[in-house]
């Protein structure tokens, strides 16, 4: 949303008065890589000086595709006197948390999010001091935001590590991935990570994007950004299929993931097809005990933003009634430019409960939230 708007449809202000919201992904962002270095060992100040970080895609610098708007961020969403959209918090509270009654905000930083960096040691050492960086410069400034624990997930026993550092520390909510990795999540090597989570009683965040090296289509690469952004959702369903198919969730019974920024419409339609095929062919996959849609429906859960608007608005509410209403939780993708405001994102009425269990209690009980 790149215009500002300060009045909201009647119906949804109708909706909202009063209700106190968890936005489910909200996006912080340092000034520069140089923001982090107070919190980094000085050899990798040298080196990133020196060197830079080397990332997993063939683009020297920045995303392979130009957004429509610099970093895809919203027009309005620039701090007089900042940089970047998202790296100021007052900012952001006069915006965004205290127009919109945000009870509680989930942090996902994804610009950078530096698990993906070729360098194994930097990798990691730059999750420990961005970690730092979100207590100190954001959850400990205002105790409505929790962090998400950055983890370098190619090297999983780094990133474990990291996990069980971070363990118990009320400024986590979450351990975050990309959706875009150098092997399908569900893949044995990156199990360590989900062990970790289960261990720290995190759930593991599963942002649409990241580079791991390979095209996001399994043809190549595409031409234009609008292909890459449709191809969230596709890469967030090849996650899915790669951990029901792989064992991930028999494996692992306690392991909750959440889907951001990739949808959910798309969801009914996978589990139909994973579950007919598995029907035929279940004798590949001995590990799997149930039909895939049930491993979904008890590990998955997915954020609102971006919302599809399908041309009969009931339809809808059908697809979500499907997923379960306890299975999806709001969130606006603040500061970007496709940001979903809480007043005008619905296309439908939701009953009291509907709204409640959506904008609020689901994340509660998934986050632990009082």
């Amino acid at each position: 949303m790149n215009v500002s708007t300060s009045q909201p449809m009647p119906i949804a202000r109708e909706m909202l008065a009063g209700m106190a919201i968890i936005d489910c992904d909200i996006h912080p962002a340092p000034n520069s890589i140089k923001d982090v270095y107070p919190w980094l060992e000085p050899r990798w100040r040298k080196h990133l000086d020196t060197f830079g970080p080397l990332r997993r895609h063939g683009c020297l610098t920045g995303p392979a595709y130009p957004k429509g708007t610099p970093g895809a961020n919203r027009r309005d969403a620039w701090p007089p006197g900042h940089r970047k959209p998202g790296s100021d918090l007052g900012f952001m509270q006069a915006q965004h948390l205290d127009p919109n009654n945000v009870q509680l905000g989930i942090l996902n930083m994804i610009s950078p999010h530096p698990g993906g960096i070729q360098n194994p040691d930097l990798s990691a050492a730059l999750c420990t001091a961005f970690n730092d960086w979100q207590i100190a410069e954001w959850s400990a400034k205002d105790a409505r935001l929790k962090a998400s624990v950055l983890v370098p997930y190619e090297q999983p026993a780094a990133a474990a590590a990291e996990i069980d550092r971070r363990a118990g520390d009320a400024s986590f909510a979450q351990v975050l991935l990309l959706s875009r990795t150098a092997e399908p999540l569900g893949q044995r090597r990156y199990w360590p990570i989900y062990e970790a989570a289960i261990r720290a009683g995190l759930p593991v965040g599963i942002h649409a994007f990241g580079y791991g090296g390979a095209p996001l289509t399994s043809a190549g690469w595409p031409s234009f950004y609008i292909e890459e952004m449709l191809g969230h959702a596709a890469c967030c369903q090849s996650v899915l299929t790669s951990m029901v198919i792989e064992g991930t969730f028999e494996r692992f019974p306690a392991l909750r993931v959440i889907l951001i920024e990739s949808g959910f419409a798309w969801m009914p339609s996978l589990a139909w097809r994973l579950d007919k095929n598995w029907r035929s062919i279940r004798e590949e996959v001995p590990t799997l005990k149930r039909l895939p849609s049930e491993y979904l429906r008890q590990h998955v859960w997915l954020t609102t933003q971006p919302i599809e608007e399908p041309e009969v608005r009931a339809h809808l509410l059908d697809i979500m009634e499907w997923i379960g209403w306890d299975r999806l939780m709001f969130a606006t993708d603040y500061p970007h430019w496709d940001y979903d405001d809480p007043a005008r994102c619905l296309p439908v009425r939701l009953s009291a409960d509907q709204q409640s269990r959506l904008f609020r209690d689901n994340a509660r009980a998934v986050f632990g939230a009082n």
